[in-house]
């Protein structure tokens, strides 16, 4: 096999980049034709002053997955006000992969998001509530039985209150059993919250 020479800057078989690095260039190259170059500018616009308005901007029209998903890890890295105000707007796109891809995003910044937790749990949208159940599925955070059983005892929408009962399901203690005979009192007629809340109680005290 004829040996290939590398170039100077290759080495090991990784190329090294070759663009300016510092923050005006890294916001500019957010925009490049390349998705390379967009990749590793949303990766070093980490150390950044106000990153989140540049990569929220990129997020929104972004079309490479690749170079979604590098936006989104920096995103959570910065973790500042910014970032999940931004990723909130991402739940109320029409974009199916960008929503899910917000809320993978939201599940790594419990600390961040616990405090807007109550507003989006009564957001007048039901989808929105039914996103921010999906959060806490994997949110770690202390309150995430209190704020299950506060949806399945207060909300009204019976699709946000199946999807509460089933990680209730998954996550609840016996705190939780009083509040499950609740919601099959608040929706009677509906088979699967009784089949569901039923399936709940049922753990919970074999737990």
């Amino acid at each position: 096999m004829p040996l290939v020479k590398r170039t100077p800057n290759e080495r090991d078989g990784i190329c090294e980049r070759s663009d300016a690095r510092d923050c005006p260039s890294l916001t500019r190259q957010l925009d490049d034709g390349s998705a390379e170059a967009r990749r590793w500018a949303a990766r070093d616009l980490l150390n950044c002053p106000n990153c989140s308005t540049d990569l929220l901007a990129r997020l929104n029209e972004e079309g490479d997955g690749s170079v979604r998903e590098v936006i989104l890890t920096t995103l959570t890295r910065v973790g500042d006000a910014q970032a999940v105000a931004g990723l909130v707007t991402c739940l109320r796109s029409e974009d199916v992969a960008l929503r899910n891809e917000a809320i993978e995003a939201m599940k790594q910044l419990p600390d961040e998001v616990a405090p807007i937790m109550q507003d989006l749990l009564h957001d007048t949208s039901s989808d929105m509530r039914i996103f921010a159940v999906n959060i806490l599925e994997s949110l770690r955070h202390p309150q995430v039985e209190a704020w299950l059983c506060e949806v399945i005892t207060q909300d009204a929408h019976v699709n946000v209150c199946g999807a509460a009962v089933d990680l209730l399901s998954e996550l609840g203690s016996p705190a939780a059993l009083q509040p499950l005979v609740q919601l099959k009192r608040r929706f009677p007629d509906d088979p699967y919250i009784q089949f569901a809340a039923d399936l709940a109680i049922n753990r919970l005290n074999d737990d």
